[in-house]
């Protein structure tokens, strides 16, 4: 009889590697300062788009305010024209053209908007820099935040939730200045005498910035916003996404200046945890790309910075392809980026286009109730009701007409003379010369042209009604 030997099962456990922890005890995400290349463009271009969004609310055009959504008269001022809810398609194409300006960058960079144009990230950025200046470096917020109560903490915490109101509050005046004139707006802040729906919304957004900004920040990108969930079906091989070089990095451990790591065994990384106490979302980018990333490039920054003291090469952490981590070259023109690239371009092209051929004067037709009526005459008659905007800057003068109606007469006003952006309704009818039709239905084109310009004009529809002959 044979003898078998015993089995025995030995779980083997690998030393799992020193975590580095982004949040305090407090769960908070306390970010370092930086300095570097990306943040530069970063400020740089939010301070453009906050150039852009506090100052053109100031602009006036002639007599009224250059940007103004004022919804109580269903008008639309941007600088010189001015749109109507008939023009909501323009609308429409222009969050089009914003939709696959984001998905081509995304093919391109990954999310470079969120880290750099994004509102919630720019103005989250500000409020931090708020910290900082009230509360001091991330060790110093630290330090105080795990400090009992006292007056010099009582006068930081006050001093930093200040500024973060007033900046709120600067928001939220402003935003709903696009859609109320912003100078009686102030001038009514300034003196406490708001009230009302423009005080419920100015109140409604301070309370938004200040409790995205202020409170949940990484919260709103992490769990929140949307485009953290599909944007990585956007991504291929070649696109362009912070990561960190695994095969430069690795062994990580730390050193001094002058040893040179592949004598001892390691890589570059000296973990010295720079790259996660910059990130404003809490992650380890060399656990390679993550959700949460926003793509700022803040660990870029502080990695070269780091690399710079230690003489080491740049671009341990950098933007850069699947394909060329892997040792391949990032292809710059693919299928997906030329598809969506194309769509924008003529996306664009379309809406110059509408926008160069957008009629100035709006034309609408409502049919009466009524089927028909005979006249005086023994003439059949239909009444209508027309609506015409003047779309433009300037008083202008109408002739209103039929278009291709042998056999039938407008009555009514047909001159007409509309001052800017008025809107007139006119009655008329139209009364059938001719013998009744064999069909009882027909359709009837309504013309209003420019009296001066006679190439600027606008059609409508409608039916004329009318017994059929036997």
């Amino acid at each position: 009889m044979s003898e078998r030997i015993p089995v025995q099962l030995i779980q083997h456990f690998e030393p799992a590697p020193t975590k580095i922890k982004a949040r305090t005890t407090d769960n908070l995400i306390h970010t370092r300062s930086f300095t570097g290349l990306f943040r530069t463009l970063r400020i740089s271009g939010a301070g453009l788009l906050f150039l852009l969004f506090f100052g053109t609310v100031w602009l006036n055009w002639g007599d009224r305010q250059a940007v103004l959504w004022d919804l109580a008269e269903s008008k639309f001022h941007i600088f010189g024209a001015t749109f109507w809810p008939q023009d909501f398609i323009l609308l429409s194409a222009l969050l089009i053209i914003a939709a696959f300006g984001l998905f081509a960058i995304t093919v391109f960079a990954g999310r470079v908007w969120c880290g750099y144009t994004c509102p919630q990230s720019s103005w989250t950025w500000i409020f931090m820099w708020c910290e900082k200046i009230t509360e001091g470096e991330r060790h110093q917020r630290i330090k105080l935040q795990a400090a009992p109560w006292t007056l010099n903490k009582l006068l930081r915490r006050s001093a930093k939730h200040t500024l973060w109101l007033a900046i709120s509050l600067l928001t939220g005046l402003t935003f709903v200045g696009y859609f109320t004139p912003i100078r009686p707006l102030a001038e009514e802040l300034l003196t406490l005498q708001m009230a009302g729906v423009s005080l419920f919304w100015v109140l409604f957004f301070t309370g938004a910035t200040y409790l995205n900004a202020g409170w949940l920040r990484e919260a709103v990108c992490m769990h929140m916003c949307p485009y953290a969930r599909f944007q990585s079906v956007m991504f291929d091989k070649d696109t362009l996404t912070i990561s960190y070089d695994t095969a430069r990095g690795e062994i990580r451990g730390p050193r001094k200046r002058e040893v040179n790591p592949a004598n001892v065994g390691l890589g570059d990384c000296i973990d010295c945890q720079m790259c996660v106490q910059v990130c404003p979302t809490g992650i380890d980018i060399r656990d390679g790309l993550q959700m949460e990333c926003i793509g700022c490039a803040a660990c870029i920054d502080a990695c070269d910075s780091i690399m710079d003291k230690m003489g080491y090469a740049r671009g341990l952490i950098k933007y850069t392809s699947e394909h060329q981590l892997q040792g391949g070259r990032t292809r710059l023109l693919r299928p997906r980026l030329i598809g969506y690239t194309a769509v924008l371009l003529v996306m664009i092209g379309a809406l110059a286009v509408a926008l160069a051929e957008r009629p100035m004067v709006s034309l609408d037709v409502t049919k009466d109730r009524g089927l028909f009526r005979e006249n005086s005459l023994g003439q059949i008659e239909n009444i209508y009701s027309l609506k015409i905007i003047n779309k433009t800057q300037q008083r202008q003068d109408y002739q209103l007409s039929l278009a291709d109606a042998e056999g039938f007469v407008l009555q009514g006003k047909t001159q007409l003379s509309l001052a800017p952006g008025e809107i007139l309704d006119v009655p008329v009818s139209v009364a059938m010369l001719s013998e009744r039709p064999r069909s009882g239905s027909r359709e009837m084109v309504f013309k209003v042209a420019d009296s001066d310009e006679p190439g600027t004009f606008s059609e409508a529809t409608s039916r004329f009604v009318a017994p059929i002959n036997r």
